[in-house]
């Protein structure tokens, strides 16, 4: 900014002259002034160049505040998220392994239960099979007793003997239901058949009758018994199964609830597994961009204040160097006989002017040059090490020159 500044001073200082020798008399506008005038035109540039760096700037640190608390506050929102995941991921966890707990718990109950209907069944097969052919005994034994019975009370009236009909009786001694004492006594009857006494084989058969009557209701009490026994069994069998068989099926409908139940707790695992893995991908991309724009914008804020230090400071240096230039004792000098002397021959004008020149200017150019080499160095700035190196290289021998010509 100064440099280019600083072509058009010299560029100005050069029409300055000319325009001064050409029309001294409409003008009365000095060398010294018209390079003020530049260098007050540089610094208004300068300042306007510093301003509109800083409105520039504002709105870079408007984007990196603006881009930073976005960043910010997604990774305060990532990092709570994954406070939230983690807690659903340790909640689905023990969902599910209190499930499969439950479930082993409910297959245990069901194997239970499964074997007791088979051990139940078994046994209650066993007891339908000993109570069947124990009510087939009685049943064929009762049979056999009211056989008998009828036949020793027919032979009471008749006293033919009939073989056939003694072979009723005889048929109690294979019974296995038949007391062993009983057997004895047919068989003691059977072998007296032939009695010839009739009052002796009426007494006799008598007592057969009685002993065969009293052991058939014997028998008829004891299947009734025997047949009310089984009933209760069969109904505490079918109890018992429709009780086993209701656990069973609710054992197994719990454990096929609390399997579904594990299932969507594993698959809310994996779902929020998979959520906590993309949010911590997506948290460290934003807590990477977060550093990197963070160290960049700090970078970019420092090198901004180094460089509105230093346009102040070459601003500082320019004000000084107005103010050298500007001095009382040579723009009185300038602007007492500069005007004057153009009105004058051009030879006499021209030695006038060279010795105004060289004796005004040349104290306050060094004075400047000194100044700005000075600062430049200070500063480290180019600007102002150009702006001296072209103010040490005498403008206003331009001016002399157009003036003599």
């Amino acid at each position: 900014m100064v440099r280019s500044s600083l072509s058009l001073l010299l560029l100005f200082v050069g029409a300055s002259a000319r325009a001064s020798a050409a029309d001294t008399a409409r003008s009365a506008v000095t060398p010294v002034q018209k390079v003020v005038q530049l260098m007050e035109g540089m610094m208004a540039k300068g300042k306007e160049e510093k301003h509109d760096e800083q409105v520039q700037f504002a709105a870079y640190k408007q984007f990196c505040d603006d881009n930073i608390a976005e960043k910010q506050q997604a990774i305060k929102e990532a990092n709570e998220k994954l406070e939230v995941l983690s807690a659903d991921i340790e909640l689905h966890t023990t969902d599910a392994a209190k499930m499969t707990k439950e479930i082993a718990e409910h297959e245990e109950d069901i194997t239970v239960w499964a074997g007791d209907q088979k051990a139940a069944t078994k046994v209650r097969e066993i007891e339908k099979a000993e109570y069947d052919t124990m009510h087939a005994d009685y049943s064929e034994s009762i049979d056999a007793l009211e056989r008998a019975v009828d036949v020793l009370k027919q032979q009471a009236y008749d006293r033919k003997q009939d073989p056939e009909s003694l072979m009723q009786v005889a048929s109690l001694k294979g019974l296995d239901l038949i007391p062993e004492s009983t057997k004895r006594m047919v068989d003691a009857f059977l072998q007296d058949e032939r009695a010839p006494e009739a009052d002796a084989y009426e007494a006799k058969s008598g007592g057969v009758v009685k002993m065969l009557e009293d052991l058939l209701d014997k028998f008829v009490a004891e299947r009734t018994t025997l047949e009310k026994e089984e009933m209760n069994a069969k109904h505490a069998y079918e109890m018992l199964m429709q009780d086993l068989t209701a656990q069973v099926t609710q054992a197994t409908a719990d454990k096929d609830e609390k399997s579904e139940a594990k299932a969507k707790a594993m698959q809310s695992k994996a779902t929020a597994e998979g959520d906590f893995k993309d949010t911590v991908a997506t948290r460290d991309a934003d807590e990477a961009y977060l550093g990197d724009l963070s160290a960049t914008c700090e970078q970019k804020a420092s090198d901004f204040e180094s460089r509105q230090a230093l346009r102040a400071e070459e601003l500082e240096a320019i004000n000084k160097a107005i103010e050298i230039i500007s001095g009382s004792a040579v723009k009185g000098n300038a602007e007492t006989y500069l005007p004057s002397l153009a009105q004058r021959s051009k030879g006499r004008a021209t030695a006038l002017v060279s010795v105004f020149m060289g004796r005004s200017q040349h104290g306050a150019q060094a004075r400047v040059v000194e100044y700005l080499q000075k600062r430049s160095h200070e500063l480290s700035s180019p600007i102002l090490l150009s702006l001296a190196t072209r103010v040490s290289s005498d403008p206003f021998e331009q001016v002399k020159k157009m003036i003599k010509d």
